[in-house]
């Protein structure tokens, strides 16, 4: 935890830590909505808030990002933050995530308002919101990795 990949990571999704296993699946594989409401813990130890949504990439059946939500009460007033997936560590111990940000980095993050989301297709968006959490997009961050991946090519007949 704090140390920060650089843009030519190959990173596939969130890191895992922790020998936190319970009954059913996880946490390799799980539900996105047991995943809703993880506390996430900064770099540098802060609370920052919570998981409010998982943004799935739909035609490329990838996470895309976590949706932070941050302050506020009861959900009114609250600062989303969208947060590259691989930006993310899932930690089975304490049952949270831990992001790769200082606090005060992420709180200097602008963000969105429930009411106002950005268009979270938009490259340019993208770039930039993976930029300030110095990961590389999603998008081209596995394209090489899947793409020399037997698992992923067609079978042979």
């Amino acid at each position: 935890m704090g140390s920060i990949n650089p843009l030519g990571d190959t990173q596939r999704g969130a890191n895992i830590v922790g020998g936190g296993m319970g009954d059913g699946p996880g946490p390799d594989i799980m539900a996105a909505a047991t995943l809703d409401g993880n506390k996430v813990m900064s770099s540098d130890g802060e609370d920052v808030g919570k998981i409010s949504d998982i943004m799935l990439d739909v035609r490329s059946g990838r996470i895309a990002y976590a949706v932070l939500s941050e302050g506020g009460f009861l959900g009114m007033g609250s600062t989303l933050h969208a947060i590259p997936w691989t930006a993310l560590t899932l930690d089975t111990d304490q049952k949270c995530f831990h992001v790769d940000i200082l606090a005060q980095r992420l709180k200097d993050d602008p963000g969105f308002d429930k009411d106002h989301w950005p268009s979270m297709a938009d490259t340019q968006w993208g770039l930039s919101t993976h930029t300030y959490y110095n990961r590389q997009p999603y998008w081209s961050a596995t394209r090489d990795v899947v793409e020399s991946d037997p698992a992923t090519r067609p079978l042979e007949h």
